[in-house]
């Protein structure tokens, strides 16, 4: 099903140890290399999501105060 440009849906299982395998396609799309760190953030109500790495900064903001630099 082809969705709208730049709107990406994927599927993963989660190991027995809790773990997820990032698919390749997500992986090129988002530029994830091995050795990155990423953000994971949850609401019990909304889901999970992984946001962009270049986010990191915003999203400390908007969580902790500052300007995101």
């Amino acid at each position: 099903m082809k969705g709208p440009k730049g709107k990406y849906a994927w599927s993963v299982t989660v190991g027995t140890k809790g773990q997820i395998v990032i698919p390749k396609e997500a992986r090129d799309v988002f530029g994830i290399a091995p050795g990155d760190t990423l953000l994971l953030l949850a609401d019990e109500e909304r889901g999970i999501a992984i946001p962009p790495k270049e986010t990191f900064g915003e999203l400390a903001a908007k969580i902790f105060g500052g300007d995101g630099k």
